[in-house]
Parts: C-alpha cells; structure tokens; sequence
C-alpha cells in the first residue's frame, strides 16, 4: 500500500521533490520505493532526465488501478463503523468560514429532508481540511471553496459570489467603486494559512500580474485582524460584496467594500463527497437528497 501511495504521489506531481515534500519525507528514499516498485512489478512505470519526469505507458496503466485500490483500502474504517452503527447515523457536513446564510439555510433543509435516516451535524474548518476530512471519511459532505482538484471526489456548484475590495473608508470618501490599479500604492493582505482559501492565492498571482506588488503577511490573526490593518489606511483585501454575507461583521469604523470596475474576482463554493461513498456506497440517500436541494446555484 505505501508503495501505491508513493507511486501515485509521484505520477500526480510529475517531480520527485514535490511529491517528497507531499509526503514528508526525503527524495531519495522516495527514489528508491518507486524502484523496488518498479522491479516487484517488472515494468519501469516513470522516464526520468534532469529536466523532467513522466509517465510511462505501463505508469499510465497502472495510475487508475493504484487510485482504486488506494480508495478501497482508505473506506475501509467509515465502511466499518456504518456496518457496526445500529440504528439512525450521525454523519458531518463540513461548513468554511463566511458561508453565505441562504447556503446555511439549504444544510439546514437537507438535515430536515435525512432526518429519519441520518442525524447531519456541521464541522467547521479551511477548505483544505474539509477536503481531507471528506477524502478520509471524518465528513460526508463539505461545503469548499473551488480550486478543489482531487479525482476522487464529486463537485456539486451551489453558490458564486462576487468579491470587491475592502479598502481604507476615509481614502475612497464618496466612492461607489474602485479600479484595480488604484490600489497600488496600498498592500495586499496575504491573510495566515490556517483562514486562506487557495482561490485567494490564485487572486495575490493574479493582481500582481496586474502591478498590485506591495503584500503585508499576516500570521496568528483572524480576519478581525485583516479588518484592523486594513482600517488603519496602509492596505485592502478582497471581501463578499453581498450585504447578507457575514464576513461584513469583520468591518470597522474605516472600512469600506466597494465593487471594481475593471475586475471581477468571484468566489465559487461547491458541495463535496467522494464517489465511492455515493455510487453504490454508504450515501446514496444524502448525496441524492443533496443533489436535489443544491440543484440550483446561486449567484450573488
């Protein structure tokens, strides 16, 4: 099994280096796993040079069947305790920080909708834990942020919201909306790794293709803190512009949000499951009560 999982680590990252950092441990060792693997099976499954790696044909083969059995060997402790649990089951459905209400209401209606079958609490987290929590069982379902790019799980679309700039209130007084490049003489705020969705990752390359270069770098703060750095005039960050959102709660006295004129960043959040767990497993019922009360995104 360890062998599979160092394969199909190398075979998605295409680098050694990467793939070691991915699963803790040094490159070479990790070098030589994929050889032992190579001999045991009798086929070289990855062409290396100096520049790059790739699969092999026999690589190419084997990457679904390795994915398979590593999905199969990773359910079996939720298929365990669902075939132990009597009774009605208590599952999670993971909830990321600054879920929009009307997505809070539509959990609430699914949990109503399961209710003799299932007992369906929120767990909260990042987009990154509750992509992992999915992946290894702890959830049944996550609310996330996109980019979501695991093969192992389905995407549902439940909600787009448009973002605007969160800038300093007293320098934009009488403003109904912002061009990017105004912002330049402002920092942008990289917020700590434990709150940042990976879309706001895909922002700070993007505005910075576009000349925003100053960043101030948060650690060991909330977004009360992005508020206060922002509200003492030196930088902006990028926030909800709907007023249902509660990531309005965070404003203060000299923050404001405005609307861009020339850019539309837009948050996508997507319901989350494995497949495995829905075609044919353990939550066929709540992934199609699911799929029916999320049928509709929404766009704000």
């Amino acid at each position: 099994m360890l062998h599979l999982r160092y394969f199909v680590a190398v075979a998605e990252e295409l680098n050694f280096s990467a793939a070691a950092r991915r699963l803790h441990m040094a490159t070479s060792p990790l070098s030589q796993r994929i050889r032992d693997l190579e001999r045991e099976l009798d086929h070289r499954l990855f062409e290396r040079d100096t520049h790059s790696v790739t699969l092999t044909p026999a690589g190419e083969a084997l990457l679904p069947i390795a994915r398979s059995v590593l999905e199969q060997i990773n359910s079996i402790p939720w298929r365990l305790r669902e075939a132990t649990r009597p009774g009605r089951s208590t599952l999670f459905v993971g909830i990321p920080s600054g879920l929009h209400p009307r997505l809070r209401e539509l959990v609430n209606s699914l949990a109503e909708r399961v209710d003799a079958w299932y007992e369906l609490l929120r767990w909260p987290g990042n987009s990154k834990a509750l992509v992992a929590g999915v992946c290894e069982g702890r959830l049944a379902l996550a609310l996330a942020r996109l980019p979501i790019n695991d093969p192992a799980l389905d995407v549902l679309p439940v909600m787009s919201e448009r973002l605007g700039a969160v800038v300093p209130a007293d320098r934009f007084t009488g403003r109904e909306s912002v061009a990017l490049a105004e912002l330049a003489d402002l920092s942008f705020v990289i917020a700590p790794q434990e709150i940042r969705s990976a879309y706001f990752d895909q922002l700070d390359r993007e505005i910075s293709e576009r000349g925003i270069r100053k960043r101030i770098k948060l650690t060991d703060s909330g977004y009360g803190g992005i508020a206060e750095v922002v509200s003492s005039g030196m930088a902006f960050y990028f926030a909800m512009l709907d007023p249902e959102s509660p990531m309005h709660g965070y404003a203060m006295e000299n923050t404001t949000v405005l609307p861009f004129t020339d850019f539309e960043p837009r948050l996508e959040t997507v319901l989350i499951w494995r497949r495995d767990r829905a075609s044919g497993g353990d939550l066929d019922e709540l992934v199609a009560a699911a799929r029916e009360i999320f049928s509709i995104p929404l766009h704000v």
